[in-house]
């Protein structure tokens, strides 16, 4: 009965982890985090019972937490592959490996009979990844409630890209009215491309509160440009 409830108690806690990924739709679901939490704490009841049930050989003695090592070491691997690099160099999907490994070492917890440390660690991950980070931003430094934005822009060929830069650090008529809602310019990539266009590669910084499409037509309305792609990061 103890390891039924063992088993139980790790396929609730991977269904909290799944539950908090899947609302921000994130690679990380209900099923891969249930399968991840419960299988890592078979693996360790597996792992202590064999130690103590199985008679010992003379000169022989087993390590009852050496299978729950190597979980770690496996989960590595299904971490690494929610991990993503996109085009514009940009890494996303560290959260989500991290709470992968962390959905392993609660069903490694819950396997060893440490119940109510696995249910304190539940509450700390949801806290961490939800509740504190949003009173960080809120209490913290202005520079802490921003985003990163990639804009990509194609002009026509001109000899006024700082103009084009100095407009776009400017608010424009709408966000004036907004406190706060400045945009700064953190990387900046020319290109010439082959129809004699240029294309100005950007990573900005922006308020969160401030609509990806503000932007855009920020952008689109200055002189000389041709097309924008803007990418919330």
């Amino acid at each position: 009965m103890e390891l039924l409830i063992k088993l139980s108690l790790a396929l609730l806690f991977g269904l909290l982890i799944g539950i908090d990924r899947q609302l921000k739709h994130k690679p990380l679901g209900l099923k891969t985090s249930m399968v991840i939490c419960v299988a890592s704490c078979l693996i360790t009841i597996t792992s202590i019972e064999a130690a103590y049930n199985f008679p010992k050989m003379e000169h022989m003695m087993m390590d009852p937490m050496r299978l729950a090592a190597q979980i770690v070491s496996g989960v590595g691997f299904l971490g690494a592959g929610v991990i993503l690099r996109r085009n514009n160099d940009v890494i996303s999907g560290l959260t989500t490996a991290a709470m992968i490994w962390a959905a392993s070492a609660l069903g490694i917890a819950v396997g060893a009979g440490f119940f109510l440390e696995a249910s304190y660690a539940v509450v700390l991950l949801i806290l961490s990844v939800n509740v504190l980070p949003a009173l960080v931003k809120r209490f913290g430094p202005l520079a802490l409630s921003q985003r990163d934005v990639a804009v990509k822009i194609v002009m026509e060929p001109n000899l006024k890209m700082t103009e084009l830069l100095e407009s776009i650090e400017r608010r424009s008529h709408t966000l004036k009215e907004k406190k706060n809602f400045d945009i700064n310019i953190r990387n900046i990539k020319l290109k010439d491309l082959e129809n004699g266009n240029q294309q100005i590669d950007l990573t900005i910084s922006a308020p969160e509160k401030q609509y990806t499409t503000e932007i855009y037509y920020l952008i689109k309305k200055i002189d000389h440009v041709l097309t924008v792609d803007v990418e919330h990061l």
